[in-house]
């Protein structure tokens, strides 16, 4: 545009910006951002082309979701130093934002990859599968730990971790593979949450890497099973999987990691699918 002081109408400006030109007059009638010029005969607003800096500035703080009293105040002392601060506290606003997201998109690939798996898994199935490593949040617990005090746990873990939900991150419970070889298939010994990638709880876990209930599942070969029903029956799969390792000639080791899979899509206990994953040598 070579005349940059030529008036344009509001329609013009407003097509010119991408908005309803209803907007224009609402800014106007609030003072928030004026014609430069009204004709008197008819009341018409104009605008020139260098006030489009002031607006789109408006329209990006809007679209922050700014306040219309805050982008007032901003206007009366309208400054280098003042747009900073603004855009500082706005800046921190969105990373928060993209936090969640993060998390929320995890969550929601995690989800989908368990429906997959429940679509096209074989549940008499027991084979040898890769994992990556992992670090967990682990808390103890014992036959006597009640399942009130298993739910105020987590909930306190949750907290600490800055998970705003509970489906921000996936629960399980783990036993060590002595106990399965020696048949105490119910002596469980700690609760895990896995925290998802990319979420403040997983950097505060990086920072502290060595700190006291932070567990590493590490990645290599894990043996791979589910069962379907009340959790009383589980030792059952698990005699099957020491029979199917021992036939293999595979050795297990460490802990046995249970998760359950399809909580969010079923209303029976006798359809709760449970999967078993075992680190191998």
């Amino acid at each position: 545009m070579n005349e940059k002081n030529k008036l344009l109408t509001i329609g013009q400006f407003a097509k010119l910006h991408g908005i309803n030109k209803k907007t224009l007059m609402w800014y106007d009638e609030i003072g928030l951002f004026k014609p430069a010029y009204i004709n008197p005969e008819n009341g018409y607003r104009y605008y020139n082309y260098r006030q489009s800096s002031v607006l789109e500035t408006i329209l990006l703080l809007r679209e922050l979701d700014v306040s219309i009293d805050e982008i007032q105040t901003f206007m009366k002392r309208r400054s280098a130093l003042s747009l900073k601060c603004l855009l500082d506290e706005r800046i921190k606003e969105l990373n928060r934002q993209i936090d969640h997201m993060s998390r929320l998109r995890e969550t929601l690939c995690s989800h989908h990859r368990n429906m997959v798996t429940l679509l096209t898994m074989d549940l008499s199935e027991i084979r040898v599968v890769e994992k990556r490593e992992c670090r967990l949040v682990t808390l103890k617990i014992d036959a006597s730990t009640s399942f009130d005090k298993e739910v105020e746990m987590i909930a306190a873990e949750t907290q600490k971790y800055q998970l705003r939900r509970l489906h921000d991150a996936s629960y399980g419970t783990m036993i060590s593979v002595d106990c399965l070889y020696q048949g105490n298939f119910h002596e469980y010994s700690m609760l895990f949450i896995e925290i998802p990638a990319f979420s403040q709880g997983e950097q505060k876990l990086s920072k502290n890497p060595n700190k006291t209930g932070i567990h590493i599942q590490s990645g290599g070969k894990y043996i791979r099973a589910f069962h379907k029903g009340a959790w009383e029956k589980i030792p059952e799969k698990y005699q099957e999987i020491l029979a199917y390792a021992d036939g293999q000639g595979i050795k297990l080791h460490g802990f046995s990691y249970e998760m359950g899979m399809n909580e969010n899509v079923i209303d029976r206990i006798e359809d709760y699918i449970t999967q078993i994953e075992i680190p191998i040598l």
